[in-house]
């Protein structure tokens, strides 16, 4: 079993979920039950799947988990660029959202190759 609360991707993908909360508050009210719980299910997928992986009893089910918290860093990436061509965020608060999904990606994926 691995102890997820020391893996650094999956500390920072907390504080994203933390930020893409925060920035998705100031979405019109409309959007409530569409892109606003999208976006907040996608990115709050990306440490629950990294959590429920590491308690698993081996890395070929850890690195399931791993690979589905991977797909909703995508996914968060998709709704996020959405919500700026709808106008819902600036283009700096969804590059900030893209940059920091990106990264935990890449960070995921190096720790997959070598598990």
């Amino acid at each position: 079993m691995h102890k997820f609360r020391e893996l650094k991707f999956w500390q920072r993908s907390m504080d994203l979920v933390v930020d893409v909360y925060k920035k998705t508050k100031t979405f019109p009210k409309e959007e409530t039950y569409g892109i606003t719980q999208q976006i907040r299910r996608c990115a709050v997928s990306i440490p629950s799947n990294i959590s429920e992986g590491a308690g698993r009893n081996s890395d070929p089910q850890f690195k399931h988990f791993l690979e589905i918290s991977m797909g909703s860093c995508n996914e968060l990436q998709t709704q996020i660029e959405l919500s700026r061509r709808l106008q819902y965020l600036s283009d700096e608060e969804a590059n900030q959202v893209l940059d920091e999904a990106s990264q935990i990606y890449k960070m995921i994926s190096a720790y997959f190759n070598k598990l």
